[in-house]
């Protein structure tokens, strides 16, 4: 049984501003087992944080886990994963919407909210993305 656990960020410098999205894939010793950021353009700083766990749950798809534990630091994307919030911006509704069609390929999966300071791999790596314009 393979257990992950997927740490997602988005930055958005001014909201709207340029924004960026930082993931990184540990196994369950802690040890790296991917990482990826993604400069993104214009966008507020919920769609960054949106776009981040998307292109996180794609780069966990590939690793085949079971169990994915998906920790953010923001508190408005957990609430909404977890069914505690009404998504109500239909821009955010769509993200939303690619999201939880992807939760079927894993056994198990949960979302946690963290305080940003246990976030800051995430943040450095969307922070990257931005400052070298780094477009996959």
């Amino acid at each position: 049984m393979k257990r992950v656990q997927l740490y997602t960020d988005g930055a958005a410098r001014g909201n709207p501003g340029e924004a960026g999205i930082g993931i990184l894939l540990y196994d369950e010793n802690g040890a790296t087992i991917d990482h990826y950021c993604e400069y993104i353009g214009t966008a507020t700083n919920n769609v960054a944080e949106y776009r981040a766990l998307v292109a996180g749950l794609r780069l966990a798809q590939k690793h085949q886990p079971c169990c994915v534990q998906v920790f953010m630091d923001s508190e408005l994307l957990v609430k909404q994963m977890n069914g505690e919030y009404r998504v109500k911006n239909e821009t955010l509704a769509e993200y939303f919407k690619t999201a939880k069609a992807m939760i079927p390929a894993f056994k198990e999966i949960c979302f946690a909210h963290i305080p940003r300071e246990k976030n800051s791999a995430a943040d450095r790596l969307a922070n990257k993305a931005i400052d070298e314009k780094i477009i996959l």
